[in-house]
């Protein structure tokens, strides 16, 4: 008999460069588990609401934290974002865009949270806005009328909100963080930050296991 799908819990925020250096490991992990679990997305909020433009210190100390990522993971960036003047690193829009795309389809939430990753840090788009959120939207298989409504909508703030409740509730302690388990259980930490894949497949491939029929017993 083939055993219930386990629910692998991924907090993250669009605009975490950690985040976008973890895409490979998250895809690998996808292509490798994905028939064995259901993922679930939930969005942090790493600076969400922020209302200050980016002045030349925080340019500094961003760009510092990006080339430590494409350092470590290999992952592109559009270095160009640092010319950009006048742009407020309020990551809620992003957020709040993966929470529509899960609402809409939750099949849809990590190509929507990937592709807003890539538009961001590989091709220097300026997600913050809902125009650009909308194209990434309809590229990942979204209605764009109706993702473009839906996105503008107090409901998708509270959803939205409600996430970032979510993650304070449970403790995450940064971007990004990986849980293994369902609602009314122990919650099994697989990665809390930027991890390579071994480590957490070999993790995650003990708990898998230990849920198959020869440990049911």
């Amino acid at each position: 008999m083939q055993q219930p799908a386990r629910q692998l819990i991924y907090f993250a925020d669009p605009m975490c460069s950690w985040c976008w250096g973890f895409s490979p490991v998250m895809a690998r992990l996808l292509g490798d588990y994905g028939d064995r679990l259901t993922l679930h997305m939930v969005m942090g909020g790493l600076r969400a609401g922020n209302e200050a433009v980016m002045d030349d210190e925080q340019k500094s100390f961003i760009r510092n934290h990006w080339e430590h990522v494409a350092e470590r993971s290999g992952q592109p960036f559009d270095w160009a974002f640092f010319e950009r003047d006048g742009f407020v690193y309020d990551t809620e829009p992003a957020c709040r865009a993966v929470v529509v795309a899960r609402n809409m389809d939750a099949r849809l939430a990590y190509a929507m949270m990937h592709g807003i990753q890539k538009a961001f840090y590989a091709e220097g788009r300026d997600v913050t806005s809902t125009k650009v959120l909308t194209e990434v939207a309809e590229v990942v298989g979204l209605d764009r009328q109706a993702f473009r409504t839906a996105i503008e909508s107090d409901e998708a703030r509270t959803f939205t909100a409600q996430d970032f409740t979510t993650t304070q509730q449970v403790g995450v302690p940064g971007f990004p963080t990986l849980l293994l388990g369902d609602e009314g259980e122990q919650l099994t930490v697989l990665a809390n930050g930027y991890q390579a894949y071994d480590g957490i497949a070999a993790r995650l491939s003990a708990e898998l296991d230990m849920q198959s029929p020869q440990h049911a017993s």
